[in-house]
């Protein structure tokens, strides 16, 4: 058997070393106990991995291993450089390790961890092979007389690993270097343990690409990733790995990409130590690591592992920054702790925060605003020095920035950011719609000194000064209106005040700078009408009337001193009214529409007042129409300017009256201004309204003359009715009953003076204004001398008094008889020329039926309870002679009938 690596020599050397000193066999057994039960347990197939990964490195070829069992034994495969005489010495001589400074295990004891799975060891290679037994050394200890009860009574075994044998064995084909591991216990035990070291071993160590164990292979995939970190596939695990100068950092990632941060690993040097982390990525460095690997030396900082890890998370995608950030909580070790501070120092001073303008920044230099959204980012990346990207701007992401320096900004803290700026009205409508989405109700308050851009070019502070048009106005300089460019509802969530054009009309302050002593300037007329266009149809907004307008013979004229260019009323006014027409060019620029709101007029104006205190609204007559009031009225709703229609075109002008939807309805108050000046005042034909009737109307048929037709006959308020309304109508009705060419039927002479008793009665005319009429018309419908006539008392002077001298008196004889200046029939002395008989009206059947039937027909008449009846009724009145009447009631009361037959 050839003996390459001469360990005969070696086992000499070592057997003459023990024979000369009993206390080197033991120290020699007693370390490779301790690395066996103590640093090494359950690393052995870390270490043969690990063995395999130098092999490959120093060859510098794709490293592989596999793992597979035949029966008990463990056979464990490489490629790479092969065994060597100086691996064989180091193998056979504990911390004498022949490996560079590029290698992992530098010690020499790893290869020892194989002691606790077997007694029996073949290092297998394709430039020679050894053979550690355990059995051969015991046996070899016996042949040179070296007593073994020493390591026996200390509870040791032999060490096995310091005499080595040569072996004709030879690696399987396709390997350079193969370990045999013997007659190891629970077999099966250790390959599973491989299997699940294997993503770990693969990731620790890049000299190993590919891992078999038994028949299930493993394999480590480098792809590019993002800046400087690669991604690494290990089995089904992935990650981005970034080689810093002390170290290499992995993060771990889903299938898509996303950054899973790891919560608690060990340092890895590069295999597993026992040092435990909480760091959101695998470390694995080449860090100075005790004899049994799992404790950092005393005495060495690894802190300058942390060199470049800023460098690296700024590689990240923005979103996945935030992740690669230490979470807070209680560092597990000493390591850690010093780990984590020193990542907190290196993060702070490196640009890797991503902002939204692309660039990175330090902590310090960046600013988070609270669940930033895209759109908002896009319009504030000039305005917040640092601005974080949305990416990392809410939730979880943004507590991290927030931990490491970065500064947060509340609502009212970006609305501060925003005060002071000049930027168009559009840019403020979308910066609200943006931050719209970021209030909760909880938060609205903060944003209340929102800066808002007004119609008139300046940008004020603070929604709730602010009134929100709805429609979309130009310049307004007499209120805050926001330019309708700005508009967004959440402006009225901050408090600005919705308002209509009509709204912005009517406001004070406009009224008090329209009456401004200095004069009205011409802007702000423009930005009048502007709005006053935009007000809805047939709408007059009280106030603007003072608003001073250019008329078409280029003077200066209230609006209310004005009509159109093309206005209906100018065809019916006489050629004296007051008004003005407005200049064309203003119709032009503004139209029509607009110049009515402000009291142009194309009809006549109204005047409406809901709580007059007295007739002050410059109506022509308006203190008689006052004083024609009951009381005195509860508003005031009327047509001005009548008084300005020419004679001649009362028909026209009333057309137009009834045909305008505005004015129409102020006409049907009988008892108001409008109606009751158009019957005293307006005439057709040269008779006021209200001496002419409706026709169908015929209850001063013969009287009164019918109206033309016209289509305000429609409205009865406008025409003469029922009753008498003042002197200067019943001097009218007078003077037409007695006039002889007019034929009066009876029944409407018994109206006419019904009517105006009435009116004398109620006090709507005063005798005083009325001259007593020199002829009157009689109940026969003749008209005689005044002097001729008596006003009749009651219905039971009819059949005493003549009706060609009598005048009906109606419900009211003496206000008749005041009015004409004429005596009542009560002047006159009756006399009955019969006694008649008394008779009980209970007793007689006729009259008691008759009393019967007059109660029904008339409640109020009762019958006394004793009449006087007369075979004929004959009664002597002074002055007219004997008539025969059908009933007689004496001033004492007596009632005389004639006998009923």
């Amino acid at each position: 058997m050839t003996d390459p690596f001469g360990t005969a020599a070696l086992r000499r050397a070592v057997l003459d070393a023990w024979a000369s000193s009993p206390t080197r066999l033991i120290e020699d057994a007693a370390a490779e106990h301790d690395l066996v039960v103590g640093g090494y347990r359950d690393r052995a197939v870390t270490e043969l991995v690990q063995n395999a990964a130098d092999a490959a490195g120093r060859a510098a070829v794709p490293g592989r291993v596999a793992l597979r069992l035949v029966g008990s034994t463990l056979h464990c495969a490489n490629v790479g450089a092969p065994l060597t005489v100086s691996g064989v010495r180091a193998l056979s001589a504990l911390r004498a390790s022949d490996k560079g400074g590029g290698d992992v295990g530098r010690y020499g004891v790893g290869f020892t961890a194989v002691r606790a799975l077997t007694a029996r060891v073949e290092v297998r290679s394709r430039a020679g092979s050894v053979v550690f037994d355990a059995d051969a050394t015991r046996d070899t200890l016996q042949e040179n007389g070296i007593d073994q009860s020493v390591l026996a009574a200390r509870g040791l075994d032999v060490p096995m690993f310091r005499l080595p044998w040569p072996s004709d064995a030879a690696p399987d084909s396709g390997w350079d270097t193969e370990i045999v591991l013997h007659d190891v216990a629970d077999a099966e035990a250790v390959l599973d343990a491989a299997s699940a070291e294997a993503p770990d071993l693969l990731l620790e160590l890049p000299a190993i690409g590919r891992i078999t164990v038994g028949e299930r292979e493993s394999r480590r995939v480098e792809t590019d990733g993002p800046g400087a970190w690669t991604t690494v596939t290990v089995g089904e695990r992935s990650y981005l790995r970034g080689a810093a100068p002390h170290a290499t950092w992995y993060l771990p990632v889903s299938a898509n990409g996303d950054v899973r941060p790891v919560e608690t690993d060990v340092l890895r040097a590069p295999t597993r130590s026992d040092e435990t982390t909480t760091l959101p990525a695998v470390v694995v460095a080449d860090v100075a690591m005790q004899p049994d690997r799992r404790r950092i030396l005393p005495g060495v900082d690894p802190r300058p592992l942390a060199d470049g890890y800023g460098a690296l998370v700024a590689d990240l995608p923005p979103a996945e920054r935030p992740l690669a950030v230490p979470r807070p909580g209680v560092p597990a070790s000493v390591v850690d702790g010093a780990l984590r501070e020193a990542l907190a120092a290196e993060l702070a001073e490196t640009a890797w925060v991503p902002g939204v303008d692309g660039r990175a920044y330090r902590p310090g230099a960046a600013t988070v605003v609270d669940r930033l959204t895209d759109e908002l980012a896009a319009l504030l990346a000039d305005v917040i020095p640092g601005l974080v990207d949305p990416a990392v701007s809410d939730g979880d992401a943004a507590r991290t920035l927030a931990r490491v320096g970065v500064r947060v900004l509340r609502p009212a803290e970006v609305v501060d950011a925003l005060s002071g700026l000049d930027r168009a009205p559009a840019w403020w409508r979308s910066v609200y719609a943006a931050v719209d989405v970021l209030l909760p109700g909880s938060e609205v308050a903060e944003c209340a000194a929102m800066p808002v851009p007004l119609t008139d070019g300046r940008t004020v502070t603070g929604p709730r000064t602010v009134v929100v048009a709805e429609e979309r106005v130009g310049a307004v300089s007499w209120a805050r209106v926001a330019h309708p460019d700005a508009v967004n509802p959440l402006l009225r969530r901050l408090g600005a005040t919705p308002a209509r054009a009509v709204d912005l009309l009517a406001d004070p302050v406009l009224a008090e700078r329209l009456v401004d002593p200095d004069g009205v300037p011409d802007a702000l007329v423009d930005e009048v009408l502007a709005v006053a266009s935009l007000v809805p149809e047939h709408t007059v907004v009280a106030g603007l009337g003072e608003l001073p307008l250019r008329d078409a013979a280029g003077a200066d004229r209230a609006a209310d001193e004005l009509l159109l260019p093309d206005a209906p009323v100018l065809a019916v006014l006489s050629d004296d009214h007051p008004f003005g027409v407005v200049e064309p060019s203003l119709v032009e620029r503004y139209g029509a529409h607009a110049l009515r709101v402000v009291g142009v007029g194309t009809t006549f104006g109204t005047v409406v007042d809901d709580t007059p205190l007295g007739p002050d609204h410059d109506l022509d007559d308006e203190d008689a129409w006052w004083d024609s009031v009951d009381g005195e009225p509860a508003d005031v709703r009327a047509v001005r300017d009548l008084e300005w229609v020419d004679p001649d075109r009362w028909g026209a002008a009333l057309d137009l009256l009834v045909g305008d939807s505005t004015l129409a309805p102020l006409l049907t108050d009988r008892n108001g201004y409008t109606a009751w000046w158009l019957r005293r005042h307006a005439e057709i034909d040269g008779t006021p309204l209200g001496l002419l009737r409706r026709p169908g109307d015929d209850v001063f048929a013969g009287v009164l003359d019918v109206a033309p037709a016209v289509r305000a006959t429609a409205v009865p308020a406008l025409w003469a009715h029922d009753r008498v309304d003042d002197a200067a109508t019943a001097r009218a009705l007078l003077a037409r009953l007695a006039d002889p060419d007019r034929a009066v039927r009876p029944g409407v002479v018994l109206a006419a003076y019904a009517a105006l008793g009435e009116a004398v009665a109620a006090g709507r005319v005063d005798v005083r204004d009325v001259d007593p009429p020199a002829e009157v018309r009689t109940l026969a419908g003749l008209v005689v001398s005044a002097d001729d006539v008596t006003v009749l008392g009651g219905p039971a002077w009819i059949a005493v008094i003549p009706p060609d001298r009598a005048v009906p008196g109606g419900a009211h004889p003496d206000a008749v008889a005041d009015l004409l200046d004429l005596d009542t029939t009560d002047a006159v002395a009756v006399t009955v020329r019969d006694a008649g008989d008394v008779v009980a009206v209970a007793d007689d059947p006729m009259l008691a039926a008759y009393a019967a039937a007059a109660t029904r027909a008339l409640p109020s008449l009762t019958l006394p309870s004793d009449v006087v009846v007369h075979d004929e009724l004959l009664v002597t009145a002074a002055g007219i002679g004997e008539r025969r009447v059908p009933y007689w009631v004496d001033p004492d009361g007596t009632m005389h009938l004639e006998r009923m037959r």
